[in-house]
């Protein structure tokens, strides 16, 4: 056992400038392919808290159309309801901006109650009723400085259709 401790002890091979840049290299390619792909990681997860927060925000405004009539479309009609009022009224508590903004998401005053126009209301739901009442549909709009749940156009996303693609720049 000895001779084989004292052998191993003598055998003092290390690496050549050679085999240590070849590590080198390998190691940089293994960085430039990681790097980019956990950066989509990062932006797709950010995604899906903005799609989140529209779903949630979405479910705020069906508990304020059941609790509060303010918030309720007439009949056959369509209402605005802001993330402000949302936030005011205690149906939902702040939200937070995954892109962590500065300003976070565009809130309008959040005195300004549910409206028939979406005038100065920057991020909020549209409840329409249609079937005499019977039926509501729920669209949503958060958006940020930089990109929000919206279409391409700027306009409200159903709530079907709220998801990571619907993600997009301002």
């Amino acid at each position: 056992m000895y001779q084989v401790v004292k052998k191993a002890m003598k055998n003092e091979k290390g690496l050549t400038l050679i085999e240590l840049l070849a590590v080198v290299v390998i190691l940089g390619i293994i960085a430039a392919i990681a790097i980019p792909a956990i950066g989509g990681l990062i932006d797709n997860s950010r995604k899906d808290a903005h799609a989140a927060n529209a779903i949630q925000m979405i479910n705020s405004a069906k508990l304020a159309v059941v609790g509060d009539e303010t918030a309720r479309p007439a009949t056959n009609g369509t209402i605005n309801i802001s993330l402000g009022w949302l936030q005011a009224e205690g149906y939902l508590e702040p939200v937070i901006d995954p892109d962590g903004t500065d300003a976070g998401y565009s809130i309008d005053d959040p005195a300004v109650p549910p409206a028939d126009a979406a005038t100065g209301m920057p991020s909020r739901v549209e409840v329409t009723t249609a079937d005499n009442g019977r039926t509501f549909t729920y669209s949503v709009l958060l958006v940020n400085a930089d990109r929000g749940v919206q279409t391409d156009a700027g306009a409200a996303v159903p709530e079907a259709e709220v998801q990571r693609s619907n993600v997009v720049k301002n």
